[in-house]
């Protein structure tokens, strides 16, 4: 399945972006990777070489958000490869802050990056992959796509967008006959910088970080990201592999898909109590 194929991952200078590089590379794939953080991209390219003897890798500085740099990057790893045949689309932010108060800035950001950057990249890349007579998009949406958590409207937002904007195009690609398969993916707790990085984001934003915005980071490091990237990277391509449309990984996804799909009306109160437990804790 992924022997010789061309994949594109963005977001593939951390967590599970660079897990997927990893774990990609062993079973045989050439890569394509890109982020908008150089340092992290380059030291993935560094483990990706050395842990896997003749690895192929073109690595390249992306910001998702800017459609004309990604339309140029698309053009340039199909120069290099002659052929793309998997697009992931995994660069992601979190945001912070209830939909009343949280800046107008935060959703700019956080709808540009995780939204916006899996339109780009399905779009610029579609045409390739359909060419390719074997293609595979992979858009990574997140728990928060199948369930809303309070004070993340901005993430949810994005996430339940990802995932709509992917079981469409699945629609789309079934009634044309393209030979493009789709996979829609919804993480739970990995343990990546994401929580760290929603504080940077509010830091940048003129938003200092409160005590309890400390403690919840520490939560969530702590107690609720437990999942090592590489083992969600191995329950991704696994799902990949089987061609599978959707993927619930960790059993955090699982139970918040089950729940959400038991109690439609009331998971609200449920997701409340839950939250206020945290903030006792």
């Amino acid at each position: 399945m992924f022997h010789g194929k061309v994949v594109v991952i963005t977001g593939a200078g951390s967590g599970i972006g660079r897990a997927l590089g990893l774990e990609l590379a062993r079973r045989g794939a050439r890569l394509a990777l890109c982020d908008v953080n150089d340092d992290g991209l380059a030291e993935t390219e560094r483990l990706v070489r050395e842990s896997i003897a003749g690895a192929q890798v073109y690595s390249r500085h992306l910001d998702v958000t800017d459609r004309s740099a990604f339309a140029a990057y698309a053009e340039t790893v199909v120069a290099y490869y002659g052929v793309v045949h998997q697009i992931y689309n995994n660069a992601g932010i979190a945001g912070f802050g209830t939909i009343a108060d949280a800046p107008w800035e935060v959703f700019e950001r956080v709808i540009g990056v995780d939204l916006w950057g899996v339109i780009n990249g399905t779009k610029l890349f579609l045409p390739y992959l359909i060419a390719s007579g074997d293609g595979h998009v992979i858009n990574v949406s997140s728990l928060y796509g199948l369930m809303a958590q309070g004070e993340n409207g901005p993430y949810c937002a994005a996430k339940f967008g990802v995932r709509g904007f992917t079981e469409t195009l699945r629609l789309e690609l079934t009634k044309s006959g393209a030979p493009v398969k789709v996979t829609v993916v919804h993480p739970g707790g990995v343990k990546t910088n994401v929580a760290n990085a929603t504080l940077m984001l509010g830091e940048e934003l003129g938003r200092p970080a409160t005590d309890d915005d400390r403690r919840l980071l520490r939560l969530y490091n702590d107690k609720l990201l437990r999942m090592d990237p590489g083992e969600a990277a191995n329950i991704i391509l696994d799902a990949v592999d089987d061609g599978a449309p959707r993927v619930l990984v960790g059993n955090d996804a699982k139970l918040g898909d089950l729940l959400v799909r038991l109690f439609p009306k009331g998971y609200a109160r449920a997701v409340v109590a839950l939250e206020r437990l945290f903030a006792r804790l």
